[in-house]
């Protein structure tokens, strides 16, 4: 028998050995349709997204003081300019008002803060030259206003000399708006998101590596393994602290450097609780999802023997995470409905959703409430994580609450 077909024997015998090891497994499972997982929650994100854009948008109002004399044919211009445009790219909704005796600081009124619409752009003075105010995002409604004021006078299609030449002059906001409170929102969300998953990843392959040196089974003979667990846990938060700290001190000097009317867009973007105590909600809220997220990978990760299973134990993880985004970015879009209140409930969207609520209601009670419920859950995830570590892979315990069970240092002891 030549050595050709014994190494092809040999060789499609390794090869059906890794094949049935890898594919009859239950995780592979959720390995082959992480695709369709993926691009469902990334159409649930999408969704959300959207809905806090077109929340924002449908918010947005232009307003035009002009005399009632020409309203009706600004009114008229407006209908006939605003079916050129597409349904997703329609200038902001038309407001008309008779002017005061002063219309610059009716003008400049029109832009304070009202509850359920924001102005972008303001327009007052004689159509042939008129003054238009606009924020830092209401450019395009600017000359939106000063192409309406041009179609209310120009009454033969004909003529070609223009019959309006518009001033536009860019204001600051003092508060943020409306929109600039979900704009924070989505930033908080997408932030936080980022920021646990980047840091928290770190954590899957701790256990594994120090159950396959036989770490673990020393620290575990000398302490509980809640508090390993919760060590490992506070110990990577540490360092994702610094982490923290430093791309914080970059980004606090960006609006520094950035041009002034982006540095005036980013002005409007705050949230309804303040600065101040936005940032420490922020820090609070990240800090649970780290925590959870942590505990979660930390019970994965221990539960791994190997890479490839530490691979397909956090791919479950990863695509539930995107999932809880989607849920929080869709609640931005509807904050008072009731499905909103089951995603500030649920553990895994609730730093989420209640750091988006930061952002936009003013109201602090429930962040009192809800970082009580969801330290809760970190308790919850880390005494789950080291009971199943304790019975599946160190095969002891006997699953008795943390308080009915002895330290194992007093039973060497006694």
């Amino acid at each position: 028998m030549s050595k050709l077909p014994r190494i092809v024997r040999q060789t499609f015998t390794i090869a059906r050995r890794d094949f049935v090891a890898t594919v009859f497994t239950p995780t592979f499972l959720l390995f082959l349709l992480s695709p369709l997982f993926t691009i469902g929650f990334g159409l649930v994100g999408g969704m959300g997204a959207s809905s806090v854009a077109s929340g924002s948008t449908d918010k947005t109002r232009i307003v035009a003081i002009v005399a009632p004399a020409q309203q009706a044919a600004m009114r008229a211009a407006d209908a006939r300019l605003r079916a050129m445009f597409p349904r997703g790219d329609r200038p902001a909704t038309l407001t008309l008002e008779n002017p005061s005796a002063d219309p610059q600081a009716q003008a400049r009124a029109a832009f304070a803060v009202r509850k359920g619409a924001d102005v972008s752009a303001a327009l007052f003075g004689d159509l042939t030259h008129p003054t238009i105010l606009y924020d830092g995002q209401g450019r395009g409604d600017a000359r939106y206003l000063a192409a309406l004021a041009e179609a209310t006078l120009r009454t033969n299609p004909t003529q070609t000399a223009p019959l309006s030449t518009a001033t536009l002059t860019s204001i600051a906001r003092i508060v943020p708006t409306e929109g600039g409170h979900k704009q924070a929102a989505l930033v908080a969300v997408i932030g936080i998101f980022f920021l646990t998953l980047l840091l928290a990843g770190q954590l899957v392959g701790t256990m594994m590596e120090e159950r396959s040196n036989k770490v673990i089974e020393v620290l575990a003979a000398a302490v509980s393994l809640e508090a390993v667990f919760f060590g490992k846990l506070l110990g990577m938060f540490g360092s994702a602290l610094l982490f923290v700290a430093f791309w914080a001190t970059l980004v606090s000097q960006i609006s520094g450097i950035l041009p002034a009317q982006y540095a005036s867009a980013i002005g409007q973007i705050g949230p309804a609780v303040g600065v101040p105590i936005f940032f420490l909600l922020f820090f609070a809220y990240f800090a649970m999802a780290y925590l959870l997220l942590g505990a979660v990978f930390l019970g994965a990760g221990a539960q791994a023997s190997t890479p490839r299973e530490l691979q397909m134990l956090s791919l479950p993880i990863t695509i539930i995470q995107v999932a809880m985004v989607g849920l929080a970015l869709k609640a931005i879009g509807a904050p008072d409905a009731a499905s909103t209140r089951f995603i500030e409930l649920f553990p895994l969207s609730s730093p989420y959703a209640m750091a988006a609520r930061a952002a936009d209601k003013p109201d602090l009670w429930p962040h009192v409430a809800a970082l009580g419920w969801q330290a809760l859950w970190v308790a919850i995830a880390i005494t789950i994580g080291a009971r199943v570590f304790r019975r599946g892979v160190l095969k002891s315990g006997s699953g008795r609450p943390l308080f009915r069970r002895r330290n194992a240092v007093d039973i060497s002891v006694s």
